[in-house]
């Protein structure tokens, strides 16, 4: 992994069952007394997987420095669509305040399903196919550039 600069954004794509979640958890412990506040939203996750990694941040000693939101795969549809906002609302207070905040999402492909079945139940168009990798594009897009705009 090639270590971004403060204000950058990084994604990581990969196949499933690969250590894409390893790699973002141990971008959290790497932080400790960097003076980083860290917010880990955890979208539609099995709530035993997200137990695990709150149980690998508090043995580590990261949940000093660690928020984590999460709505899991058994939470409503809405609420998973609504975590990652949940998520940039919590960074985006804290940066305001001057503080350095790094902020990890597991996994938009979850907001996007949740997105489509909202869409679908609302008889509402999507934006291109009604697959959820192009609403991935377009949902996503929109709400990720203000807070770019906002630290450079």
């Amino acid at each position: 992994v090639i270590p971004i600069g403060r204000g950058q954004r990084e994604l990581i794509i990969g196949d499933q069952k690969t250590i894409k979640t390893t790699v973002t958890t141990n971008t959290i412990l790497n932080q400790q007394g960097q003076n980083v506040i860290c917010v880990y939203v955890a979208i539609g996750e099995k709530a035993s997987s997200v137990v695990q990694i709150v149980t690998n941040f508090q043995e580590r000693g990261a949940m000093e420095c660690t928020i984590v939101v999460t709505e899991t795969v058994e939470s409503l549809t809405t609420l998973q669509y609504l975590t990652p906002y949940t998520g940039v609302a919590l960074t985006e207070y804290i940066m305001y305040r001057e503080r350095h905040t790094l902020i990890i999402h597991d996994d938009f492909f979850k907001q996007a399903q949740a997105y489509r079945h909202i869409s679908l139940l609302l008889r509402r168009t999507l934006c291109h196919e009604p697959y959820p990798g192009d609403v991935f594009i377009c949902i996503h897009g929109f709400w990720k550039e203000p807070l770019n705009q906002v630290l450079v």
